[in-house]
């Protein structure tokens, strides 16, 4: 049980979980674009309707990533190892759209070179990704850098899994090793940390969608494009405005926890 779950009542730690999971789900996947609210989100997980007048694809999109998340509760209570399969199994879990095409693995690298476009000194410029070639070299580094971090950090040490959340998040997005659905994997993978510390999940908010992409972006564009060979995160210095960014998001679900106490204490003994 994650420990901020202790000293809660069942009925309250089932209802924290759940907040957490619709909460989780709403932001991450409205941040690439999905159009339920926070309450349509909740509908959808909690009762298996649909939505009138809302995208198939939006109701399988907030399901897929429910499922990536009890994912990652498993594989946190059973405090095995995270490995390539396991993220294999998060990427088919949260790739909901069936594309038939050979060039967009679902749970396999991607195949073809993938960008995205940032405005720098007012200019705007094309950012490549790490190339697909170089992705199982560069995501066995990464593999590394998430068993260094994750072996590091004591129970409820926010400061270390603030820390791996941000490195394993920006290194994730700097390779972009899946063909779609990156950003929705890193904000999963780099909680795994967070969670075996006992701690609630960073979940980035929707409404600072854009200053979360600044943050990222500005990373991106300091040290460039990565290839086999190259560190995962030079320049550490260059993410600090990253993790003040995390450190803020995180609030939101410490806010639910806390709320989730103090409800627990309300109740006559």
């Amino acid at each position: 049980m994650p420990h901020f779950l202790t000293d809660l009542d069942p009925d309250l730690q089932k209802a924290l979980m759940i907040q957490l999971r619709n909460l989780w789900t709403h932001t991450s996947t409205a941040i690439e674009g999905n159009t339920l609210t926070l309450g349509e989100t909740a509908f959808v997980l909690e009762e298996g309707l649909t939505i009138a007048g809302k995208p198939l694809k939006d109701h399988e999109e907030v399901v897929g990533h429910a499922r990536a998340i009890d994912l990652i509760y498993d594989l946190v209570k059973e405090g095995q190892a995270f490995s390539e399969t396991d993220l294999f199994a998060l990427h088919r879990a949260v790739q909901t759209e069936v594309i038939v095409d050979v060039y967009k693995p679902v749970g396999g690298w991607k195949k073809e070179p993938n960008s995205t476009v940032g405005v720098v000194d007012k200019k705007q410029v094309i950012f490549e990704y790490a190339p697909p070639a170089d992705v199982p070299i560069l995501m066995a580094d990464w593999f590394d850098l998430y068993r260094n971090l994750n072996d590091r950090i004591q129970p409820e040490d926010d400061r270390k899994a603030l820390d791996a959340y941000v490195k394993l998040h920006m290194s994730f997005v700097r390779i972009h090793p899946f063909f779609d659905g990156n950003g929705r994997l890193a904000r999963l993978v780099a909680n795994i940390p967070v969670l075996r510390a006992g701690l609630p999940p960073i979940i980035i908010p929707r409404e600072h969608r854009k200053a979360y992409i600044d943050a990222l972006s500005a990373y991106h564009f300091a040290v460039g494009p990565i290839h086999v060979g190259d560190e995962l995160l030079p320049q550490p210095e260059a993410l600090e405005p990253f993790a003040a960014f995390c450190r803020q998001a995180w609030q939101a679900s410490i806010d639910l926890v806390d709320a989730a106490r103090e409800k627990q204490r309300s109740r006559p003994r």
